[in-house]
């Protein structure tokens, strides 16, 4: 009667646990992250038991040999992988809008036309004091069109710093999160909930990595995860309990770098993915568009410059500089604050010649100042039309590749109902034998 209390026993035991699992896969059916636990039983095999020893013939029970966490590591990579692609392409197009809201916001193009037409109407009539007015407000106009649109872009890149700095941060974060938790992993027992709990939290935090860099994982027997930033040939992050430290730098010319510091030594990250690698790409559009903006003011009030010591002022002398650079080329101000100092005459011309400004019509057209200035914004908005309609495929992408990994490691509470059902009936059995083994067991006592 021992061994059919002891096989009883067991069963009650080991259902009891399978119904703690089911139970906190019911609970945990809405919570992210989490990975369908099973209950993984084994016979109990009674020794010497064969018809030829003589022993018992019955078995010795079940026995509990751990939780199992039912996951599929190549579907959970392709998360990974399309998490990286579609924050590459989010993050680039982000950060393209704000390249094409610097670009467009302080109407450049409009204001270099408004200055060439006031130059035209002026030409008209060259002693017309208001038609010379107007065009020093032009003027005035298309110089601050110019500085404000280089400190759009300025800031533009100063924000972009501070986010590049921001998501290093985070990864810093998240690689000492999960060296903390390859350090759980080590120590705990293997087929445990807190195993399977802290397997959760590894794949949970590998794959916010993925959003900011793209990364290669590979676990060990214990289940400790080993990281590398850049794909699979760029530098371990994660290894065990230690963890590396990631760092930006943009240079002078706008390219930016990443660098991840690990045992005393730094190692290049190139990241292919993740919101880094969108930084990375920003960063070489913000640069391309401030080096073009830079030459088109350069040509712009060097031009106009040039046609003005070309030709005479109102009072017959010499054009004086309309336009002063600062800082920067794009660092524009209005110099000429005298409407008759406009050289509208060739040098001797008179008042009423207006030869000069035909020269401002050759620049206007030579130069190709309001084209390329159009061209500029159009580019911007193509790239970021491009990138728009890559994010969407991608999003498509990226859901299809986590409704995968649910399917395989999610909750389906049809299934724990069905589960639930199962195990309880087979707790009440198992509750049965111990309560007939014990009716048995008085039942001899009786008869002796």
């Amino acid at each position: 009667m021992s061994d059919l209390m002891s096989i009883g026993a067991s069963g009650v035991r080991a259902y009891q646990t399978a119904l703690g699992t089911v139970s906190d896969n019911i609970a945990n059916v809405g919570t992210a992250g989490y990975a369908r636990r099973t209950t993984n039983l084994a016979e109990v095999t009674a020794v010497g038991s064969s018809l030829s020893g003589g022993g018992s013939l019955a078995g010795g029970g079940v026995t509990l040999t751990g939780i199992g966490r039912i996951t599929d590591t190549y579907k959970t990579a392709e998360v990974r992988g399309s998490a990286s692609d579609l924050a590459r392409t989010q993050a680039g197009a982000t950060w393209l809008d704000r390249v094409q809201t610097a670009l467009t916001g302080n109407q450049l193009g409009d204001r270099l036309t408004g200055f060439f037409t006031a130059s035209t109407t002026l030409a008209a009539d060259p002693t017309s004091s208001a038609a010379r007015s107007t065009m020093l407000e032009a003027g005035t106009s298309v110089a601050g069109a110019f500085t404000g649109t280089g400190r759009a872009l300025d800031q533009v890149a100063s924000d972009m710093d501070g986010t590049a700095d921001d998501a290093t941060a985070q990864l810093d974060t998240l690689g000492q999160s999960l060296a903390s938790v390859n350090d759980g992993l080590g120590r705990a027992a293997a087929g445990s909930s807190a195993a399977a709990s802290l397997a959760d939290q590894r794949d949970s935090i590998t794959e916010q990595m993925s959003a900011i860099s793209d990364v290669d994982v590979q676990t060990d027997a214990q289940g400790r995860a080993t990281v590398r930033l850049g794909g699979a040939g760029g530098p371990t992050f994660v290894a065990g309990n230690d963890a590396g430290h990631v760092t930006y730098a943009r240079s002078d010319t706008g390219a930016v770098s990443f660098a991840v510091h690990r045992d005393g030594q730094a190692a290049a990250l190139v990241p292919g993915g993740g919101a880094l690698a969108g930084i990375a790409d920003a960063a070489s559009r913000i640069s391309d568009s401030r080096t073009q903006l830079d030459t088109l003011a350069s040509s712009f009030a060097d031009g106009v410059n040039s046609v003005q010591a070309q030709g005479d002022d109102l009072n017959g002398t010499p054009g004086a500089a309309m336009f002063s650079v600062g800082a920067t080329p794009t660092d524009l101000t209005l110099s000429l604050t005298d409407p008759s100092g406009i050289a509208a005459a060739a040098h001797g011309g008179g008042t009423r010649d207006n030869s000069n400004l035909a020269a401002l019509a050759t620049l206007r057209t030579g130069s190709g100042v309001e084209n390329k200035t159009t061209a500029l914004v159009a580019d911007t908005a193509a790239a970021l039309a491009a990138k728009q309609t890559v994010a969407t495929a991608q999003t498509t992408i990226h859901d299809g590749a986590v409704t995968a990994r649910d399917a395989v490691s999610g909750v389906n509470l049809d299934t724990e109902a069905v589960d639930l059902m199962r195990f309880q009936q087979a707790y009440q059995a198992s509750s049965r034998v111990i309560q007939v083994a014990r009716d048995t067991f008085q039942s001899i006592i009786a008869i002796n």
